[in-house]
């Protein structure tokens, strides 16, 4: 007896390893991969997307939302595996006993899978609600904390409190409305659950009854059905777990979508041997979903070799000027030269190359 117990032993023990090199091993690597690919698409976003999605939004996309995706791939492929061997190893002997009492058993787990399904969606919705909640908490404390300084020279510490108590609030009901939902899922799998031994009890002891089964077979009956348990659970944490992967990819996706709209201009070329004569060309300036014109009709030129200084009072324009120069942002064509060349029709790389920059 204990000799065939051995070999299983160490069967499972070098199994076990396997799975988790190759599965969680694996999810480390899909998160690993899909950060680089996130820094370096974002590397190349213009300030235009930075306006809007401020560092600790991004932060909340490097952390939750790809630890979630690690998560899905290594836990959840783990339990999608297991399950249906498991499940699929149990139902095959359940079924070997007696087919009609198997589908009896499998008609409330038909329910739970129609269930699972509609409460999931539900999950989805308030998962991306929570992201997005947690997103806001940890842009507030990452520039409060940046500027704290500016908080305490102007006495600002107890409304900054309370607007942060606020947001606090918003992210602990965004968690609480997500906790019912799951809940709700483990309420559900429990109740099919049970209502599967009850279904079992009743016709499998009236098999008994009708001597088709004798009490040691309705016991090992039993006993396969508890063995799917876990994979009808398992089922139940890989429908919330989906959820929450699909809304976090949905998150990341948005951000790997989102153009990179200060690029090069085909046929764009390298300057070379610099001058450094700049010019501006009646420019008009307006950011990106603003109310006025940043700058209005400027025209201007300086000669290289020149020290040109610009004055003004705040949000007049001037660093809006230099950013301009550098292509921070993009300008209508023939607007602004440098050496005589239009910007657009440099390359953006060798264009900053040849800036020295101070901001």
């Amino acid at each position: 007896i204990c000799g065939p117990m051995l070999y299983i032993v160490l069967a499972m023990v070098f199994c076990r390893f396997l799975w988790r090199v190759c599965l969680f091993g694996a999810g480390i690597k899909v998160e690993t991969d899909l950060r680089s690919h996130m820094f370096n698409h974002s590397k190349h976003l213009s300030q235009q997307f930075y306006h809007k999605n401020k560092v600790g939004n991004m932060m909340s996309y490097y952390t939750n939302d790809l630890e979630t995706i690690q998560e899905c791939f290594g836990d959840g492929v783990l339990m999608m595996f297991d399950a249906l061997l498991l499940g699929g190893l149990a139902v095959a002997k359940m079924v070997q006993m007696n087919w009609l009492l198997t589908l009896f058993t499998l008609i409330p787990m038909a329910f739970l899978l129609i269930v699972g399904t509609v409460v999931g969606q539900y999950m989805t919705k308030k998962w991306e609600a929570r992201q997005e909640a947690f997103s806001a908490l940890s842009d507030f404390a990452q520039e409060n904390f940046s500027g704290i300084a500016v908080i305490k020279a102007f006495v600002k510490e107890f409304r900054e409190l309370w607007a942060f108590k606020k947001l606090n609030k918003d992210n602990e009901k965004a968690n609480i409305e997500f906790t019912k939902a799951s809940v709700l899922l483990h309420i559900c799998v429990t109740l099919f659950v049970e209502s599967v031994i009850c279904v079992i009890l009743g016709y499998g002891g009236y098999l008994v009854y009708t001597e088709v089964f004798n009490a040691g077979q309705l016991i090992e009956f039993i006993s396969y059905f508890n063995s799917i348990v876990w994979p009808v659970m398992a089922v139940s944490q890989l429908i919330e777990m989906s959820s929450r992967g699909k809304a976090s990819l949905k998150r990341i996706s948005e951000l790997l979508d989102t153009p990179i709209d200060v690029k090069d201009n085909e046929g764009a070329t390298p300057i070379q041997s610099v001058r450094g004569d700049i010019e501006f060309r009646n420019l008009t300036f307006r950011y990106p979903e603003a109310d006025y014109d940043a700058l209005s009709d400027v025209s201007f030129k300086i000669n290289a070799g020149e020290n040109v200084g610009i004055i003004g009072k705040t949000g007049s324009g001037k660093t809006t000027i230099v950013d301009i120069i550098l292509r921070i942002y993009n300008v209508p064509d023939g607007t602004v030269y440098v050496d005589g060349r239009d910007v657009n029709e440099i390359t953006i790389e060798s264009l900053r190359a040849a800036c020295a920059y101070v901001p």
